[in-house]
């Protein structure tokens, strides 16, 4: 994220999307927000020559209801739902992040 963002991501993916918020350690120094999805983390952190990844992006695999609710979600925040029916096999659609990071979710059918 840029300088000053963090809040607004940890905002976009705890309360939006749905992660969990998890700790940060301390050791680590520095402003950012961790996240837990699945057995997966998320680890958001400021950059001062951030530019937003466009195209290199995470997948979340979400079961089949829920990808419609999260789709609902985004779309009532404002957030772009851009679907795609490319991938055989799955329902997916893209979205964005508030720095711009592109973001998969999808779910197997």
């Amino acid at each position: 994220m840029p300088s000053g963002r963090v809040d607004e991501a940890a905002r976009f993916y705890g309360e939006v999307v749905g992660l969990e918020r998890i700790a940060r350690p301390e050791t680590i120094g520095g402003v950012g927000a961790w996240f837990r999805a699945g057995s997966q983390e998320l680890h958001v952190s400021e950059y001062e020559d951030f530019v937003p990844a466009a195209k290199a992006h995470p997948a979340f695999e979400l079961e089949g209801a829920g990808l419609d609710a999260l789709a609902e979600r985004l779309a009532a925040a404002g957030a772009e739902v851009r679907w795609d029916e490319r991938l055989p096999g799955a329902r997916r659609f893209y979205s964005f992040d508030p720095a711009g990071n592109r973001l998969e979710f999808l779910s197997r059918t």
